[in-house]
């Protein structure tokens, strides 16, 4: 009898829960993650409730009939006849208790079912309506006849068809594609409000530099180890940061600044990702990354705008919007975000989940990109036709969307992150306790000193080397035993041991890391090997699958061509006397600390305020036309460009309109033609310029190769990555037709490229003179 009670009361427990179920997934309130993607209809949702209904009632009768066993036997005589009748007194109270919900279960079916009929018959007329639906033949949806086909066949395949009401009629299929997606045109019978006037937008709250760093360390969170070293980082250098913010602060005047909404989604950091870097954050694995990113929050905050921090793939999906299902519904309400700062990881996911709003939305994101990604990658169709295409690549994205760490690739925009700065009583003590004899070497996993004996042996015989190389027991086998190993040391410490050393030697790997930076700002001469052949993706397994065709001539590039002699030395690894000879030079040599303005916190302030003001890929200029779509008012309009006095190149003419809202400024361009096998990048660095990739729209037109007195008989527009250009040989002007593939990089052995080139402030490459 206990047992027959106990399995009723489960079987109580159980039907309750269900029916909680039922009903508590259809809460309004509920988030779009946790709501249920079964639909329920009028007739299921009666028939759980009579089911229930049945079962409790035959639960009381076989409850009932084992009390009238009970009763008529004789059972109980003996020793048992003696229990006390209490024992049984909660079984009559459990009948009850099922008499009574059985009783509202009841009365609960009833309501429902009267609900339900009054809410068909209330519905006849639109039901009549649904069960007529005709997909409309209207020119300016051509795809509605198409889309209501697919969604015939597979609105089961994502439940957040569902969601937004999809219910497999035609009419649900029309009013989806036409209210929730924008294919088929409104139906004139939904109940719709007569559009009114939108009113004014309200004015933006005004950005206000900030001057405690406190609020943004709560808003990146913890419980990652990459997460507390980010958090470390901002406090190390909290001071420089305020500092810099107020000297910005007053070079701008009271500038006014709109406060922009902006999500932060650090998605190599996400679980769903792998997140390979946490876990060896404490183990000698590149930080590089997570330096960027700790010093992008911490510049973004200073500026004033308002931050969200995600690094988890279901925070993104709450704060995005995102409905239930596998991604192929828009997002359920507009973006609230202004602009949108990722990497390759976070852009996947975003990809994944956000259906057709990706498309809508994607002029807002920013993408951190350590190494590039030049135009020949990013173009889908031009990648996928040319062998351009990669992992990496394909996106379709303004090439100026991407953000590198290094300036390497104008086509991207330069983002960067900071070393730390001297003030001038540090400089001096660090020039006066160097020790001219010790070395440190760039590399804190085991790995990179393999094979790198004969080099080590020849920095022997001069200096005491000294590394950093991460272990957990036993000293790694690759390191010699003359070097003296510290381990992996906290940040402040390893600043400590480059504060001491007069050489910072790096072995080939990493490449275009944080650290270099950081030893030359701390006093260093950094020795660096030169490749031959250049390092690129054809030649090279790291770099293969990258969207990049860059040649990397050194370790550092950045730290070759913008620093140089005497903070920096590129030399022959494989030649031996080259090699010591350096050493040698090095060691007589006395460098001061050096940091570029671009690297301070200062420079990544300004650099990004600049961006975040100027930068508008929501509203691009319209892309050129080919002469026949062109009208012949349009063929004649006049070149705003001119010669510039020594007729070597063209600048802007000053007799020419300026656009006040062009950035950059007009003023700041050059046109120079390339020499064969040199890309716009080298042209315009050769001269002391930088190449801008905005600029390319001025030169695109027939008008600039005769301005160059470049015979051309011909001149077709065509998709390729060169254009516009030139091949001398045959005369034949080449001008681009798809404005996406407007490149600073890229040479052949047989192309002239027109190539624009602008100036820029010493020590901040990503700024023209005038344009902050």
């Amino acid at each position: 009898r206990i047992f027959v009670l106990g399995i009723g009361f489960f079987t109580l427990c159980f039907l309750m829960t269900s029916l909680g179920g039922q009903f508590s997934a259809k809460r309004l309130g509920d988030s779009p993650f946790t709501i249920r993607t079964e639909v329920m209809g009028a007739l299921e949702s009666r028939g759980v409730l009579r089911r229930m209904s049945d079962m409790l009632e035959m639960l009381m009768k076989r409850m009932d009939i084992l009390a009238r066993l009970e009763n008529s036997t004789d059972f109980h005589k003996g020793d048992e006849a003696r229990f006390p009748l209490d024992r049984f007194q909660p079984a009559a109270g459990l009948m009850e208790r099922i008499q009574a919900i059985a009783q509202n279960v009841s009365d609960i079916a009833i309501k429902v079912d009267q609900i339900l009929r009054n809410s068909i018959l209330n519905g006849k007329a639109v039901e009549g309506r649904r069960d007529q639906c005709e997909v409309p033949r209207d020119p300016k949806y051509p795809d509605c006849a198409g889309k209501v086909e697919w969604m015939r066949a597979r609105w089961t395949s994502d439940p957040c068809y569902a969601f937004f009401g999809v219910d497999g009629t035609e009419c649900s299929f029309l009013i989806y594609l036409s209210e929730v997606e924008w294919f088929c045109p409104p139906l004139s019978w939904r109940n719709r409000t007569v559009a009114l006037p939108s009113p004014s937008p309200l004015p933006r709250v005004q950005a206000a530099f900030q001057n405690d760093l406190a609020h943004l360390l709560e808003l990146i969170g913890t419980g990652k180890e990459s997460l507390s070293f980010m958090k470390k980082r901002i406090r190390h250098l909290a001071q420089q940061w305020l500092r810099a913010a107020r000297r910005l602060e007053q070079k701008l005047k009271g500038r006014q600044r709109d406060q922009k909404h902006i999500l932060i989604h650090i998605g190599f950091l996400t679980e769903e990702s792998g997140d390979v870097f946490s876990p060896r954050v404490l183990k000698g694995g590149p930080l590089g990354e997570m330096v960027q990113w700790a010093d992008i929050l911490a510049a973004l905050f200073l500026l004033g705008h308002s931050l969200r921090v995600t690094v988890s793939l279901k925070e993104l999906q709450s704060h995005l919007g995102v409905p239930p299902g596998r991604g192929n519904c828009p997002l359920t309400s507009p973006l609230p975000f202004d602009l949108i700062y990722t990497d390759y990881h976070g852009l996947q996911q975003m990809k994944q989940h956000m259906g057709l709003s990706f498309k809508k939305y994607r002029c807002r994101v920013r993408v951190i990109d350590t190494f590039g990604t030049e135009p020949a990658y990013n173009h889908e169709e031009y990648a996928t036709l040319r062998g351009y295409r990669t992992n990496w690549g394909y996106w379709n994205l303004q090439p100026t969307q991407f953000m590198t760490m290094f300036p390497h690739t104008p086509d991207n925009s330069f983002m960067g992150f900071v070393s730390e700065e001297l003030n001038k009583t540090e400089r001096q003590f660090i020039k006066s306790n160097k020790v001219s004899t010790m070395a440190v070497v760039y590399g804190k996993e085991a790995s990179i000193w393999k094979g790198k004996e004969k080099f080590l042996a020849i920095l022997n015989k001069y200096m005491e080397i000294h590394g950093t190389v991460y272990y957990e027991t036993q000293r790694p086998p690759e390191v010699p035993a003359f070097v003296k190993n510290h381990g992996l040391l906290p940040q402040h410490e390893f600043q400590q041991l480059l504060r001491k050393a007069k050489l910072f030697i790096g072995f080939g790997f990493p490449y275009e890391g944080p650290a270099p930076l950081e030893a030359i700002a701390n006093g260093c001469v950094f020795l660096q090997a030169r490749f031959n052949p250049p390092h690129s993706s054809l030649n090279h397994e790291f770099f293969r699958g990258k969207p990049t065709s860059r040649e990397v001539s050194s370790q550092h590039p950045y730290a070759e061509d913008f620093i140089g002699k005497p903070h920096v030395w590129t030399v022959d690894y494989n030649n031996s006397e080259e090699f010591e000879a350096a050493i040698k030079t090095i060691m007589r040599t006395q460098v001061d600390p050096y940091l570029p303005y671009e690297y301070t916190c200062e420079g990544m302030l300004e650099r990004i305020h600049a961006y975040i003001q100027h930068q508008d890929f929501c509203t691009t200029s319209s892309p050129p036309l080919p002469p026949k779509a062109m009208s012949p008012a349009m063929q004649s309009l006049p070149s705003p460009l001119a010669l510039s006095p020594n007729t070597t190149h063209l600048v802007w003419s000053p007799s020419a309109s300026r656009d006040p809202h062009a950035w950059p400024p007009v003023d700041s361009l050059q046109v120079w033609v390339s020499e064969t096998q040199h890309s716009c990048t080298e042209t315009c660095r050769r001269r002391g310029l930088v190449c801008e990739p905005t600029f390319f729209r001025f030169l695109n037109k027939k008008e600039v190769f005769l301005q160059l007195s470049i015979t051309c008989d011909s001149t077709e527009y065509e998709m390729n990555h060169l254009y516009p250009a030139v091949v001398e040989n045959v005369h034949e002007c080449y001008l681009q037709k798809e404005p996406l593939l407007f490149s600073c990089a890229g040479y052949n052995t047989k192309c002239r490229r027109l190539c624009p080139c602008r100036d820029y402030h010493k020590g901040q490459v990503a700024l023209c003179r005038d344009c902050l």
